[in-house]
Order: structure tokens, then sequence, then C-alpha cells
């Protein structure tokens, strides 16, 4: 079985007393925990029934959110990898999952031990190694939870005692290029100019970080207005031309297997910040059918 690689938040790093207490928690318990307390115990439901339930809470919103949760209890089994994340710069240990996810009300307020009404009640087990690490820079998103990929994660932790400065280096293009897709995406139509259309499934889940399942996450998935065939973006990250060549070819697959209709065909696109002889080689046989882009950082200060 695959291992896979999550990021969660133990709980929101701004309340740092509550922060403190769960995290003390989780690391004397092998636990982690996430929220949405409002819609009580869901962890029994299929998918239709969480969907109802989760639009009757909150409405459609942040429907993306129900991929979030379906993966919680469903995507991640034991063996797998979680960096707890704490804010945006920092991790306060990685641990791997020994049982599957559940839900305890009354553990939930255990955690928080009483100084907050806002418990999570969706737990994990996890052993933890107790090892935190805080990066120079930003280096994780906002969202509660995500799946990253090996390379990814490779590039967070790497061996940081035998090599600190490469994994800093590693972990600062991360950032950037994290940047970089939310950017894309804010912008999507001032950069593609009408070329291409973000993707928006029949739930309302646009395409950036869409989930495939068994392939993983794509960085972001579009659409051509004109052909309507998909086209798949992914960001180079500093992976090697293999991989990524690779990765987008699996995504592909994926997307004429599973959302193609008929004469409907997928695409691909990489955007790379330098150039790359080795990726130039790797698309050689494919490049009828998967282009590469490239883009610069122009950062400066004015009086």
């Amino acid at each position: 079985m695959t291992r896979r690689y999550w990021v969660i938040a133990p709980y929101d790093s701004r309340n740092q007393k509550v922060y403190d207490k769960v995290w003390e928690y989780d690391l004397q318990n092998g636990t982690i925990a996430i929220g949405w307390r409002k819609m009580g115990d869901f962890s029994k439901l299929n998918r239709e029934e969480l969907e109802a339930k989760y639009i009757e809470t909150y409405g459609k919103r942040y429907i993306q959110e129900i991929n979030l949760i379906w993966n919680y209890y469903h995507e991640i089994s034991i063996g797998d990898v979680i960096i707890a994340r704490h804010g945006r710069k920092k991790y306060d240990s990685i641990g791997t999952v020994t049982g599957k996810a559940y839900y305890d009300f009354e553990e939930g307020k255990k955690r928080v031990s009483n100084l907050t009404d806002k418990s999570y009640s969706n737990f994990l087990k996890v052993e933890w190694d107790g090892k935190p690490f805080e990066f120079e820079k930003m280096v994780f998103g906002f969202n509660t939870m995500y799946e990253i990929s090996e390379e990814k994660f490779k590039s967070l932790v790497g061996d940081i005692t035998e090599d600190e400065e490469q994994v800093t280096e590693q972990s600062q293009e991360f950032a950037l290029e994290k940047y970089l897709e939310d950017f894309i995406v804010t912008n999507f139509d001032a950069i593609f100019k009408g070329k291409l259309e973000l993707y928006r499934d029949p739930d309302g889940v646009i395409g950036q970080q869409y989930p495939t399942g068994v392939v993983g996450r794509i960085d972001i998935l579009a659409v051509e207005p004109k052909t309507k065939n998909f086209v798949v973006i992914e960001l180079k990250k500093g992976r090697k031309s293999d991989v990524v060549v690779g990765q987008i070819l699996r995504y592909m697959g994926w997307i004429k297997e599973e959302l193609c209709e008929e004469n409907q065909d997928v695409k691909g696109l990489i955007i790379c910040r330098d150039e790359d002889e080795k990726l130039k080689y790797a698309l050689k046989p494919v490049q009828s059918f998967i282009d590469v882009r490239f883009y610069k950082v122009d950062f400066h200060l004015v009086d």
C-alpha cells in the first residue's frame, strides 16, 4: 500500500493558550483532531449524506471542504504520515497514523481542557516523533488539512540534521510556488485571457488541488472554452523532470478515464521557474499534448 502524506493543523494557532493545551494532549495521547463541530457526528455518513449535511449546516460557500472531511475519514490510512502544522512557518511534529479516524465528543472537550467550547471531536490516532522545526519563511497553506506528495514532504522535512541549508532552500521554493498556485487561481482570467477557464465540477468544487483519489491532487484543473478539452496544469516545484512528467501523465490518464465525455480530450501544461534541459528532453515524446511555460518573479522596492 502506498504511503500518503498529510498536513493537519491541531488547532487554530492564533489562540495560543488553547493550542498549547491541545498539542500537549495530542503528544501525550497520540492523537490529532479536526472540527466542524456544528455537524455533530458525521463519521458514518456516506458521501451523499455528508454533502447534504454539510450544505444544511454551512451552505455552499465553502463546499470544497466536503472533500477534506471525506478524505479525513475515508482516505487517510494506517501508516500514512502527518505533519502537525503550527501556523505557516512551523511544524510541531511528524507522526505516523496508527488508527482510523473516529468521533468522540467527550474526548474533544477533554482535549481543550474546558478552556473553550470550540472543541474538535473527529480524531485520528498518531504516533508522534515530538521533534518540532521552524522555517525561516512561510511554507504551509491556510487549510486545516491537505495532502502533499512524497516529493513535497521530502522538500519540507528532508534530512535536516545532515543538510539543513539545502532543506531550507527547498522549502522556500515550495512556499514560493504554493503562493504562485494561489496567485494563478486568483488571477486566472487575467493570466490566460479567456483561452482557459478554471474547472468547476457539478458540486461546485473548483479545480485547485483537485482530488483524484488514488493518483493524488491536481495543482490546477482547467478547461478550454473553445474545444471543451480539459487542461491539467502542474507547477514543477523543484521536482525532478521525470517525476513531474510522470505525474502529469497519470493525472491526464485519470481525467481521460473519469471526466472526459465523448469528443472531449485532455492536455497538459507544466509551469516552472527556470529552463530545464532534462525537462525539455523528457517532454520530446509528448510535446504534442503537454506544453511548458516559464514564469519570473519581479520584486523590487520603490520610494
